[in-house]
């Protein structure tokens, strides 16, 4: 017996048994979570008929939670305020005016059908939207997002990228359907549609750099510690894809060095990002810059299954009209983005704080 667990051959069939059985456990997770859901939404639509058809208000509320706790002592879920949450979860889709909906919400769903069922005043497209993801984060859109068009863009993405609650409420608190797609770029005409399009919606603008604590007169150098230092939360910001390849990464060519603030690689485009910082206010000259690194990506790192290399300049401000011109005499695909810190330091708090390496070394110094 022990023989045979030893054998590649066991280990490897080992291996497609487990991801049949996570398979298994993930479609009946998904399940009774719809199942949940079902029932959720058949509760609230019971109560609030039976609030309209009755003057008991809340109260009934009070007494449903009471005798379903006392009839099902196994079963969560019946406290008087999630059967509110479920009441509001139901009134926040129902109550929506759907006219308003018409040519927006398609948008977020990719159900061409949804418009007209909208006008028939059919929610079963939004309902099997929501239902896929669990109550927790349906709490939370709810009570954060104020349109359905909102609270569906946001129901989508979790589901897309498989976000946690934590994270979904990160999202919805930075204003992602605000700045998703809205940076300047040039790369519809300097990429292939395919790219172009999912290219355009992986840029921000204004990325959120609230996690840093940097004064009013970072520099570059400071920003750019700054974000490898917080690298999980940076790449939260940037979003679902990036891979971080290196920071100040080093090329050579024709003997000369010349180093990239920030290196990524992003496996949804399948292609190298690289990421400029510039702390001023845009200046046509920063997208040359750019493209020279873009272009010696292409040429010394980039393979063949590789997409073209794209490159994200991000600064401190911009005009829109200004990058748009710089963008049109540039062959390198570029995204250019503002950057928002809303929580510095007292500018009396010298950029020359001490490194964390710094302090490192003075403590040893006291110790010895």
């Amino acid at each position: 017996m022990t023989g045979i667990t030893k054998t590649t051959e066991y280990k490897k069939f080992l291996r497609e048994i487990k991801a049949r059985i996570q398979t298994a456990q993930i479609k009946a997770a998904i399940k009774v979570n719809i199942e949940l859901l079902r029932l959720y939404w058949d509760l609230a639509q019971m109560i609030v008929r039976k609030q309209k058809q009755s003057a008991w208000g809340d109260g009934l509320i009070a007494a449903v939670s009471k005798d379903l706790t006392r009839e099902f002592p196994g079963m969560k879920g019946f406290s008087p305020t999630n059967l509110k949450y479920m009441r509001n979860w139901y009134l926040f889709y129902v109550n929506e005016n759907s006219s308003q909906l018409v040519g927006k919400i398609e948008t977020h769903t990719n159900r061409p059908q949804l418009v007209d069922d909208l006008r028939k005043n059919d929610f079963s497209p939004v309902i099997s939207t929501i239902f896929q993801i669990p109550w927790g984060h349906n709490r939370e859109i709810i009570t954060k997002c104020k349109t359905v068009e909102e609270a569906l863009f946001y129901a989508n993405r979790t589901i897309e990228h498989n976000w946690s609650r934590a994270v979904l409420v990160h999202q919805i608190e930075s204003g992602l359907i605000q700045r998703e797609g809205k940076a300047v770029s040039n790369f519809k005409t300097k990429l292939p549609q395919a790219q172009s399009d999912l290219a355009h919606q992986t840029l921000k603008d204004p990325y959120c750099f609230d996690f840093l604590n940097l004064t009013h007169k970072h520099n570059e150098k400071e920003l750019e510690d700054g974000l490898t230092e917080h690298l999980a939360r940076f790449l939260l910001e940037l979003g679902t894809g990036f891979s971080f390849i290196g920071r100040q990464y080093r090329l050579e060519i024709g003997g000369d060095e010349f180093f990239i603030d920030l290196l990524f690689y992003h496996v949804k485009l399948h292609c190298y990002v690289v990421v400029e910082l510039k702390t001023t206010k845009f200046k046509p000259e920063f997208t040359g810059q750019l493209s020279f690194y873009i272009s010696a990506v292409d040429g010394e790192i980039k393979t063949g299954i590789d997409n073209p290399t794209i490159g994200i300049l991000i600064c401190k401000s911009k005009n829109n009209t200004v990058v748009e011109y710089a963008l049109n005499r540039v062959d390198s695909p570029i995204g250019v983005s503002e950057y928002t810190i809303t929580k510095n330091l007292p500018d009396e708090f010298k950029s020359s704080l001490p490194t964390i390496e710094e302090i490192e070394a003075e403590l040893e110094e006291m110790g010895g």
